[in-house]
Formats: C-alpha cells, sequence, structure tokens
C-alpha cells in the first residue's frame, strides 16, 4: 500500500490472489500509517458484528452468524480512516489558504485527518475560521430564507443513516424544496427505474441464504474483491459446495478469479486458492445487453426446437397419477407434468407471472449471431455454453453491479437480468433472485425513507398529516438536474450531506468554476476534500460525529440504522471516543440548521436528537409496513427484511405481473464524430486502495499498479494498432461533443487483458472528460462504464 505517488512506479508484476498475505499486510500498514496499531484492532473485531457498528464502506449485509472477523481489507481502510489520530484543526486551516489547498491531491487532502471545529470560510485572509455552532446554524438559516426552494440543492452521500436522512428530507420538503439529489443518481438509478418496471421491486430481491440455496451465480459486471470484499465468503462457500460461477465483467480481476481466505488458517499456511469463476466472460464495455441477449437467443431457440419435435420427458403415464385419491400421487404426477412442460423455459411460470414475452422472444429470435457477437465482443460459442449451465441449474442467482448500470443503456441492462431470470422463474424462490449490488453503506436504505426527487415516491400525505405542512409536490433535481442548475446558475445554494459532490459529478472543469458563484455552500462532512476547498462565497464547513463514534445525547448513548444491499435494516452502535469534543452529530446537525430555517411544521427536533429511537418511531408511523417492531427488533441477527412482494412471486407494477421489456437496440448510438478506427470506448475503474472518491493510496494490487493513478489499461492488439507502445503517455480527449474540448493528461499505457476497443482508468481522475449529458435518458445516471475517446502522445509527464 503506497502512500505518495512514484516518479517510477511499479507496474505489471503478479498481484496473486484476492484476500490472502496480501490483504493481511494491507490492513497492518494502514494502521500503522494513521497511528492506531492498537486501537484499530480492537474496534475492528466489533465491525459488522450484530451489537456493533456497521461498515463506513460498502453495503454488504451484516450475516445472523458472523464469522471471527466480519470485516475486510477495504472495511479495515474505511475505518482507519475515519478513526485516524490525524486532525485538521484551526491551527491547520490557520495555516493553509483554501487557493494553496486547491493545489493539493485528493489523498493528501483526506489525509490531513478528521476535522475538530464548525469553520466558515473568511475572504479577507482565504481560510476557514472557527465560528460557533449557533452562529454557523443562524447564517445559513438566514441565507436559506432569502433564496427560493426551488433554488436550493440538498444533496446526500449515501453514508448517512436512515434516522438522519428521514429528518434531512423533512427538512427540506418542510423548507420547500424537493431537490433531493443522491449519489445513488450517478450509480443505481438504472436500477431504481429498470427494477420497477421489470418486476415491482426498486431493489434486488435477493438475501444471505440464497447464496446458500442456489446452484449456480451469473456474476455480472461488479468487481468483488475491490468493490465489495466480504460478498468473496458468500461466493466461496458456494463453490464449496460445486455451485458454477458464471461472470462476465470487461477485466479480468483477480477478486473473480482467485481467492485466499485469510480467516482460513489452513488457506493462509498452504496458499491453497479457491476459483471463484467457473467460466470468464470478458464482455464489451457496452455489450451487455447483447450478451444477455445472445444467451436468451441460445435458450429460447433450444426451447422452440425441443417443441417442435414434440419432445417429451416423460415415460408413459407418468404424468397422471396412479391413485387420484393419494395426495402423495397427484403431487409426484404434477411435478412430472410441470418439469415435461418446462423444457428449456419455465412456460407454467411465464404464463401465470409474466407478460410481454411473445415480443421478447421474437426479437431474440430475429437477431443473428454477427451482430451479436460484434457487440458483445463474445463468440457464439460462449454465449450458447452459458445458456447450457444456465439451462442445466434449477435456481440461479443473478449478481450484478455498477458496470451494469452506469451506462447510456443502465435500465436496458437492468431489464435484461430480469429478463433472463424471468425466462426460468428465477425469481422469488429459494436461490434464485436478484441480487443488485449497492456501493455506499446506506445509499439503499435512504431511498427506503425518502431521500427522493421524485415526489411520487415519497409519501408525502403522510408526511403532510403527521407533521402539519403542505409538501411541494413538483419534480426536483436527480444529480444531472442539480449540475445542469448549477451551470446555468439556476442553484444558488447546494447543502451536502456527506459526499465529495465536485470529484463524484461529470463535467468536472465546468463545474468547478460554476460552484464558485453558489451564493452558499454547507458541507456536513467528517474529512477535508475538493468539495470544501472550492466554494461558494459564503461557505461553511460543519464537522459531524462518524458512525463508528460514540454518540452520547440527552437520552444517553444513541444508535443508528441502515440498509444493506440484501434490503435488510441493521443497526449500528459506534464505540471509538470522539475526534473531537467540538464534534456534533449528523441528527443534531440537521436539527440545527431546521430549527434556524423553518418557520412551519410541527417537528419536535430536539426530543428527536436527545433519543433516536423516536427518530425510529417517526419512521415506523410512516412506513408502517416497511419498518413494523422497528426499534424493537433493531440488533436482531441478520437484520429485519425489508418487505418486497417480488420475492414472494407478487408484483408490485401496473398491469400485476412480472414484465418481459425489449430493449430497442444492442448498443448505443454515437454520432459519427465518435465512431472510427482510432476512437476506444472507455469505462472508469476503482483502485484497490479507493472507496469511491476517497483515495486511500496509489497502490492497486490486484491490476499490478503501485505508486501511481495516471494510467490507463488498454488491449495489446489496440496499443500497437494506435501507434503506441507499452508505457507511452498519453493524453485522452472525448470523442462527443467536439465543440467543447474535454481532456486529461499525462496517462501511462498499461497493457492488460482487456477486450479489443475497449480502455479502463481511474475515477475520479477521468470525470472530467464525461460531457453531463453523456447519460442514461430514462435514470439520468452518468455513463461512466462507456465513454468514446482518442489519444494523442502526451507532452505532460504523469502526476498524480
Amino acid at each position: 500500500m503506497t502512500a505518495r505517488p512514484n516518479k517510477s512506479p511499479s507496474i505489471g508484476f503478479d498481484s496473486g490472489p484476492a484476500g490472502g498475505w496480501g490483504s493481511a499486510r494491507s490492513v497492518g500498514e494502514v494502521l500503522l500509517r494513521e497511528h492506531i496499531p492498537v486501537a484499530g484492532p480492537s474496534l475492528l473485531k466489533h465491525q459488522n458484528k450484530p451489537d456493533g457498528y456497521m461498515c463506513v464502506s460498502c453495503a454488504w449485509a451484516k450475516p445472523a452468524k458472523t464469522h471471527p472477523l466480519e470485516f475486510c481489507e477495504n472495511g479495515a481502510k474505511a475505518t482507519a480512516w475515519e478513526v485516524t489520530s490525524r486532525r485538521a484543526d484551526r491551527a491547520f486551516f490557520a495555516a493553509h489558504t483554501l487557493g494553496e489547498l486547491e493545489g493539493w491531491l485528493d489523498h493528501d487532502l483526506e489525509e490531513q485527518g478528521r476535522l475538530t471545529h464548525p469553520m466558515r470560510w473568511d475572504a479577507a485572509n482565504d481560510t476557514y475560521v472557527p465560528v460557533s455552532w449557533e452562529d454557523a446554524f443562524a447564517e445559513i438559516g438566514r441565507e436559506l430564507n432569502a433564496i427560493a426552494p426551488q433554488q436550493v440543492e440538498f444533496y446526500t452521500s449515501g453514508r448517512a443513516s436512515l434516522e438522519t436522512s428521514y429528518m434531512y428530507q423533512l427538512f427540506a420538503r418542510i423548507y420547500g424544496s424537493n431537490n433531493l439529489p443522491d449519489s445513488s443518481n450517478m450509480c443505481h438509478e438504472s436500477s431504481s427505474v429498470g427494477l420497477p418496471e421489470s418486476i415491482g421491486a426498486s431493489v434486488g430481491t435477493a438475501i444471505l441464504s440464497d447464496f446458500q440455496n442456489c446452484d449456480c451465480i451469473f456474476y455480472i459486471a461488479q468487481n468483488v474483491g475491490t468493490s465489495s470484499p466480504r460478498l468473496l465468503h458468500d461466493l466461496q462457500d458456494a463453490v464449496d459446495r460445486g455451485v458454477k460461477v458464471v461472470t462476465f465483467n470487461m477485466l479480468r480481476e483477480p477478486g473473480l478469479e482467485r481467492f485466499v481466505n485469510p480467516q482460513a488458517p489452513g488457506q493462509m499456511l498452504t496458499g491453497k486458492e479457491t476459483h471463484i469463476s467457473s467460466n470468464y466472460y470478458q464482455v464489451r464495455n457496452g455489450g451487455d445487453t447483447a450478451a444477455l441477449f445472445g444467451i436468451a437467443k441460445a435458450l429460447i431457440e433450444a426451447d422452440d426446437a425441443l417443441h417442435a419435435v414434440h419432445f417429451s420427458k416423460v415415460s408413459g403415464s407418468d404424468s397422471e397419477p396412479r391413485d387420484p385419491s393419494n395426495a402423495a400421487a397427484v403431487a409426484f404426477a404434477a411435478s412430472v407434468a410441470a418439469a415435461d412442460r418446462k423444457h428449456v423455459l419455465d412456460h407454467d411460470f411465464i404464463a401465470e407471472h409474466t407478460a410481454g414475452f411473445e415480443t421478447f422472444a421474437e426479437a431474440a429470435r430475429a437477431y443473428g449471431w454477427e451482430e451479436l457477437e460484434r457487440v458483445s465482443g463474445l463468440t457464439r460459442e460462449q454465449m450458447v455454453e452459458a445458456a447450457r449451465i444456465y439451462a442445466a441449474s434449477d435456481a440461479v442467482l443473478m449478481v450484478y453491479g455498477m458496470g451494469l448500470t452506469q451506462q447510456l443503456m443502465g435500465v436496458e441492462n437492468v431489464h435484461m437480468v430480469a429478463n433472463l431470470a424471468l425466462l426460468r422463474g428465477n425469481i422469488g424462490k429459494p436461490g434464485a433472485n436478484i441480487c443488485a449490488v449497492r456501493g455506499h453503506s446506506n445509499v439503499q436504505g435512504q431511498r427506503t425513507v425518502g431521500i427522493t426527487e421524485k415526489p411520487g415516491l415519497a409519501p408525502l400525505d403522510k408526511l403532510r398529516d403527521l407533521y402539519r405542512f403542505e409538501p411541494p409536490r413538483w419534480e426536483g433535481h436527480t444529480t444531472v438536474d442539480a449540475c445542469q442548475a448549477i451551470l446555468k446558475g439556476e442553484t444558488r445554494a447546494f447543502i451536502s450531506l456527506g459526499g465529495n459532490f465536485l470529484r463524484a459529478a461529470p463535467e468536472t472543469v465546468a463545474m468547478e468554476a460554476a460552484w464558485r458563484k453558489l451564493r452558499l455552500t454547507v458541507q456536513i462532512a467528517t474529512k477535508l476534500n475538493r468539495s470544501h476547498v472550492i466554494h461558494g462565497e459564503i461557505a461553511y464547513l460543519l464537522p459531524c460525529l462518524g458512525r463508528i463514534e460514540r454518540d452520547e445525547q440527552a437520552g444517553g448513548p444513541q444508535a443508528v440504522s441502515m440498509e444493506s444491499s440484501v434490503a435488510h435494516f441493521h443497526g449500528s452502535r459506534g464505540r471509538a471516543k470522539p475526534a473531537s469534543p467540538e464534534l456534533l452529530s449528523e441528527p443534531a446537525i440537521v436539527a440545527g440548521l431546521a430549527k434556524a430555517t423553518l418557520s412551519q411544521g410541527d417537528v419536535p427536533w430536539d426530543r428527536w436528537v436527545g433519543d433516536y429511537s423516536e427518530i425510529r418511531d417517526a419512521i415506523e408511523r410512516t412506513y408502517p409496513e416497511t419498518f413494523k417492531d422497528f426499534n424493537r427488533r433493531l440488533f436482531q441477527p441478520g437484520g429485519i427484511a425489508r418487505p418486497l412482494p417480488a420475492r414472494e412471486r407478487k408484483w408490485a407494477t401496473g398491469n400485476g405481473k412480472a414484465n418481459f421489456i425489449t430493449p430497442d437496440r444492442l448498443f448505443p448510438e454515437f454520432p459519427a464524430e465518435a465512431v472510427g478506427d482510432d476512437v476506444l470506448h472507455l469505462a472508469t475503474l476503482r483502485s484497490n486502495d479507493q472507496f469511491n472518491t476517497t483515495i486511500y493510496g496509489y497502490s492497486d494490487r490486484f491490476r499490478g499498479i503501485d505508486g501511481t493513478r495516471q494510467v490507463v489499461f488498454m488491449n495489446a492488439g489496440d496499443i500497437g494498432r494506435l501507434g503506441f507502445a507499452d508505457g507511452d503517455i498519453v493524453d485522452m480527449v472525448t470523442a462527443i461533443e467536439p465543440e467543447t474540448q474535454r481532456i486529461v493528461r499525462g496517462f501511462r499505457i498499461v497493457a492488460y487483458d482487456i477486450p479489443k476497443g475497449c480502455c479502463g482508468a481511474y475515477y475520479p481522475e477521468t470525470n472530467p472528460l464525461f460531457p453531463l449529458s453523456h447519460h442514461s435518458p430514462k435514470a439520468k445516471t452518468p455513463s461512466y462504464k462507456l465513454l468514446p475517446v482518442r489519444f494523442v502522445r502526451s507532452r505532460t509527464m504523469p502526476a498524480n
């Protein structure tokens, strides 16, 4: 784990398996670097335990039966990053102007440590200076009351608890705004749009026990080793009992190939590896819909062939009960008859539970294999092979991630995952469901308690009745809408509940320029980042307690809650000493802002801050079916299951059916200037040493990179074809919207196992390449996994 960029980075070394001694060394190094070699391990033994705290990194679930250590390498890094002994205190800000800090690296800003005091920007000397909480709240309230609610953005990053999120959306709506953009807009919105249309649920239907009951896993476009390493335990357990893991991913990723369990002494001592993927198909970025169509085509045509010859699996009269009065005989005959009707597709399920099959089947039959091969990057043989594995399995778990959702056709990709599941009834039965892996630790839960810009998805009438105000009914801003409003000068204030919005959003250069013209920027945060040092005319930095820290309020020690990727709610209780006595909790900060701003609404803000169980009671009153007995079950081992009708094959769609939805094309249509032999399709990536916009260091050992992030991974054939060599330094230029030049400079070419026509580079360093308009039309999710780019030889050496 390299903490600094190196002018002579190490590139191309053998990364070894995920986990193992590499993971153990990395955890030890970060604990030492953050000066917590004793306190860190003591905390980590409580991480993701039923009575402990939820990891502040990914959203994977707390199991009911935990491992001795229930944290992964990246989770340990996130904990060390938060409970570091380093401090960005008054003295630090007195010594550095914000103009100076703008030139610092992202890693170096956060590495200064925890924020300790509320601060206000002083224009006279360009520094943050201390301010009292009372004065901060008062001025922010005055400014908000001088701005129209339509001109204020209330952003959430995906980390704040259910309690804080519920208060935050209530504050925004009583103020008069539905502008509640969130990080889900930038990552997972394609699922939130696509899944309800297909199956009537806005989240995946899978639960942890599905990993124990499936006999096959289709693992699509999610890098488990970097993004959610604890999931490797579930994959390993499945492989150990003979489950095939069929992987579709652009890059060869060690976490999807080899794993040594750091908690298995035998594996650590012998180096014995678990081979995760039984089949690994490298799909071109943007080729996912074509690949899934190819598998569906193979299934449908195989089923057609069986029906054409009237093939029967039944011998004699086995489908008729020999003794109609015997329940067992009747049941056996019925199961035999059902198996005979199933052939390759589950026709009984399709007839009873779905709509749109014939249209979808005709589209699949109509596509030619040559076109499917060209777009997907897979061969016909590979797609047919995947179809055979799928057809031979009784319970297939469909797992996917942001590689599918962050695309122009992200919604169509999600529809295709659902279509494939529906063909054989692989939803709503043990081991067979859809698992949409989320990123940040409560990004899914925030939506569940009302963080949404869409008024139709929030219980506005219930909020009106409970809190005696009239909620706004106009549709608010997504992240893309908020950026557009900022660029046009229509937005005047931005309140950020966590996150690093400027680094996460597309159109970096224009956004930073427009950001400076905002009247008010308010950042609620634990550590310093770039969105804090670039600021509006009036700027506040409000430091909050971290989730891992003890939260003492008038009613005593407090707990908070989150929702995991498998739609279970979990309690979380902090255990570390707060970084500063000046810190307030997130609920206290939201309440302070609300009380200083609002003149309407009947909300017991102070009572809620004194006892968070009262907030949970309020959440239960607002969503009684979802949060039944919320407080009583808060620390229930395994969590509280969120009711999802689709898990029981009840479809909350407009027609009451699960829907086959047929995409109208296989690949986005790019303008002529973005098509050519000199164009590659860029996908942004995370390194092993980062989480979202947080950069822990400059090592990506899974891809053989140490000492730099300024690299672009390319196919060896493309490198030679374009006139370059491995190790050359290039600039990347956006190939669409040529009227605006978007360029990033000084990237080292790294030859890598990646399909021809594709390339990959790290996020957020390449975000300046992405036009704001380059997003899914329906979900408005930026297409960070598919962008046409060109390359020119650089005059700039890599400068991290």
